[in-house]
């Protein structure tokens, strides 16, 4: 049976959201799976640490000389915040290019409190406030490195983009998958859930020197991977340093969880019709099953453990709740 989220209003159920989920050990085995462990879905944005991942093994991050905030922010879907932003423009001045180098485009910050400055100085948003502006600075810093003409960095047959898909063949343990173009116009793959929950247990496995690398930084700066009341932030920065996770668009997410005993797993989870507002507790509830997260971690994360919904006069209306 696959995840069920099921969104009440009062004593009703009103809606569900269908998930599968896949969580594998070191030897590749499947541990728990509900759903289809096989299902081949678009990862987005939760392949980024393995994006970043060619840049650190490249020797890229090492020669810019890339502070852990920075290697973070190459990982992040982040909010525009002014940390953010900065964290990015640090980047390209350290490789030597400004915002026209980018090719992710621009979009409005996630966070309303910076989209509402931007406003307030009739400024307009710039590729800095992209999501993937570390991603894309990343990228940058890789082309530089390789001495490439960084024109065309995002096309598929450009080296960095080659680099990145040796990576992703290496950690995911397929020599071919559909490759198509993601939201901020790079190549994203579409992979099944076990290959993507294999690579998320490689990520925590300390078997691997660049995913070490891109670990360490995320766990030492979760405010840098999405920012303010994001998920990502609050979960890895609860875990203190046992876990990582990747939200991913349409409802996917890749987790690699260490645990006390020495042991490494991966998870991947895919929302089939897309919807992430279940994706927090859905991950939670598996986590919960697997025994993988302790009490005291699921008292700092329990405002997306016991989701309320609340009308417009701030009355309970509902609740979003797991089935397993």
């Amino acid at each position: 049976m696959p995840i069920l989220c099921k969104v009440h209003r009062g004593d009703f159920i009103e809606s569900m959201h269908v998930g599968f989920v896949v969580v594998v050990d070191a030897k590749g085995e499947i541990l728990y799976s509900n759903g289809d462990a096989h299902y081949l879905t678009c990862v987005r944005s939760a392949l980024k640490p393995f994006q970043a991942s060619a840049s650190v093994k490249a020797g890229a991050v090492k020669h810019f000389n890339f502070t852990k905030e920075e290697i973070a922010l190459m990982c992040a879907s982040h909010n525009g915040e002014d940390i953010h932003v900065n964290t990015a423009m640090s980047m390209l001045q350290k490789i030597g290019y400004d915002i026209s180098y980018y090719e992710c485009g621009a979009h409005s910050p996630y966070d309303k409190d910076s989209k509402k400055a931007l406003l307030y100085n009739d400024e307009k948003p710039n590729p800095l406030h992209n999501n993937c502006s570390g991603k894309h600075a990343g990228m940058l810093s890789l082309a530089n490195y390789l001495q490439e003409d960084p024109k065309g960095y995002t096309d598929e047959n450009h080296l960095v983009q080659k680099k990145i898909i040796e990576q992703v063949k290496r950690f995911s343990e397929l020599e071919e998958f559909p490759i198509t173009i993601d939201g901020c116009s790079a190549p994203v793959p579409f992979l099944p859930l076990y290959n993507l929950a294999l690579m998320y247990q490689k990520f925590a496995s300390t078997d691997y020197d660049e995913l070490n690398i891109l670990y360490d930084a995320i766990i030492s700066n979760p405010y840098h991977i999405a920012g303010k009341d994001r998920f990502d932030t609050d979960f890895i920065k609860a875990m203190n340093g046992n876990a990582v996770t990747k939200v991913g668009g349409e409802g996917v997410r890749g987790i690699g969880i260490r645990t006390s005993k020495g042991d490494a797993y991966g998870i991947a989870i895919k929302i089939i019709d897309g919807n992430q507002r279940c994706n927090p507790i859905a991950t939670i509830a598996i986590l919960k099953e697997l025994k993988l997260i302790s009490e005291e971690q699921l008292e700092v994360l329990q405002i997306y453990d016991n989701i309320k919904l609340q009308n417009h006069r701030g009355i309970e209306v509902g609740s979003i709740q797991v089935e397993l």
